[in-house]
């Protein structure tokens, strides 16, 4: 049985009759100096004098910086900077592979919003950690950049994947479904909504299984009935109360799970069109079509993710995820499994070896590598915007203690294929222009509306 304590608080001179004096403490009028005279302590023999450095000073603290990563291979680039895949080359993780995403302080500070942005996805990867949300393992700045370090996603994005496919069969896309739900609802647990659930926006790792990344575009503080107003996100993939700016929710990313449902099982998301214009009338008036080949229980859910009033759409009540996770369409997940990495990826990645970089686009990975200056360094006024910025992940300091713009409305693939799903006989018109901006999951991309504030 537990213990119940009660306990009082009594006046400062009412003195407890105790016989005991083992824990009285005499002090003589000798021995105390209420004005102790410090010079003269420290320039005593009996005092030892020790300077302070940075091999006495936070000893066990894995400290990192530019020079402590060897650039191997661009992986992405994006309207602030680049991705690199790197190697650590000194620490106790030295020769590990990471993700090294590099941002130009100086295009950031131009916008409010986008410095707001760039703070708060590195304010959330260091708070929300989750088997299916990729990891920040350092943090750290110039006085002309900002360098988040990431773990190495060696599967490359999902939509390289779907993109090489045209489509998913129904037991590929429920794999990929379930990981993303729980990512999304340990997100909503948190107060963040995540507001850019793409393909692009999805990483694969050497084992297949997903993590979400880049999360530039991300609200937080957002407790259950709260709304926000900021449009943003990816045109085909945004709710429909983003679009008309009558404030959103949670549910905003159960409407873009919809999105990427319909987009992995026909070959594009339900709305798109040749201007962004008419992709936005058609995601708030336009026709739902399910083809007939999907499964009742894949239309079912399509269709109640997709709903228009956000109060019948599936996943807008108070328990959230769960009532997604209680579809038909999950009947046969054991969701204890799914959060264990139990169940086994549709897609394992084939890899040469840890290094690999073969799941990523050759446009980037032929590139040279090289971390360019930036183009002017901010004043030192200027830098206290990102004060706080340097992380250190907390399995890096166990490692060391155990010792062992506008966008455009465009469909976010099938360049080659016009649109053409192989498994329906419809067309969907996309813009052809992608491929040139098309990054690797981490990194920043204007065309796609990647920390900018549209409209």
């Amino acid at each position: 049985m537990a213990a119940v304590f009660d306990i009082e608080l009594h006046d400062a001179d009412v003195v407890p009759n105790d016989d005991s004096e083992d824990d009285v403490i005499e002090i003589g009028e000798v021995e105390y100096d209420p004005n102790p005279n410090v010079h003269a302590i420290i320039e005593s023999e009996e005092v030892e004098t020790v300077a302070i450095s940075e091999q006495n000073v936070n000893l066990g603290r894995e400290r990192a910086g530019p020079q402590d990563f060897e650039l191997c291979k661009v992986i992405g680039k994006g309207g602030y900077g680049k991705v690199f895949q790197v190697r650590k080359i000194s620490g106790n993780d030295s020769g590990t592979i990471f993700a090294m995403k590099v941002l130009h302080k100086a295009s950031i500070i131009r916008n409010q919003k986008d410095t707001a942005h760039t703070k708060a996805e590195r304010n959330i990867l260091e708070a929300v950690k989750h088997p299916f949300i990729v990891d920040l393992m350092y943090a750290f700045q110039t006085r002309g950049k900002l360098y988040l370090i990431l773990e190495y996603m060696c599967g490359g994005e999902l939509f390289r994947h779907l993109n090489n496919e045209g489509i998913f069969l129904e037991d590929t896309a429920c794999f990929y479904l379930c990981e993303i739900i729980l990512a999304l609802q340990h997100l909503h647990l948190q107060g963040i909504i995540y507001r850019d659930l793409k393909p692009e926006n999805i990483l694969l790792d050497a084992d297949g299984h997903i993590k979400l990344t880049d999360f530039g575009l991300c609200k937080e503080h957002i407790q259950e009935g709260a709304v926000t107003h900021t449009f943003c996100g990816t045109i085909e993939y945004m709710a429909p109360e983003i679009l008309t700016r009558s404030g959103h929710g949670k549910a905003v990313d159960w409407w873009s799970l919809g999105t990427l449902m319909y987009d992995m099982l026909t070959g594009s998301p339900p709305f798109t069109s040749n201007n962004r214009k008419s992709t936005i009338e058609k995601i708030l008036k336009g026709k739902l079509n399910l083809p007939q080949y999907l499964t009742p229980d894949a239309r079912d859910l399509i269709r109640k993710l997709l709903k228009r009033q956000v109060s019948q759409r599936l996943g807008s009540t108070s328990t959230d995820a769960e009532q997604i996770k209680g579809h038909q369409f999950f009947e046969l997940i054991d969701w204890n499994d799914v959060i264990s990495r139990k169940l086994e990826p549709p897609f394992k990645p084939k890899l040469a070896s840890e290094d690999d970089v073969s799941q990523f686009d050759k446009l980037f990975t032929t590139s040279s590598p090289i971390d360019s200056p930036p183009e002017c360094t901010l004043s030192e006024s200027a830098n206290k915007v990102f004060q706080g910025f340097t992380y250190v992940a907390p399995s890096i300091l166990e490692d060391m203690c155990s010792q062992p713009r506008v966008v455009n409305a465009r469909s976010p693939r099938k360049n080659n294929m016009r649109g053409f799903s192989p498994r329906g006989n419809h067309f969907h018109m996309h813009n052809s222009h992608l491929q040139s901006h098309r990054h690797n999951g981490v990194g920043q991309s204007i065309e796609d509306a990647e920390m900018i504030e549209i409209g």
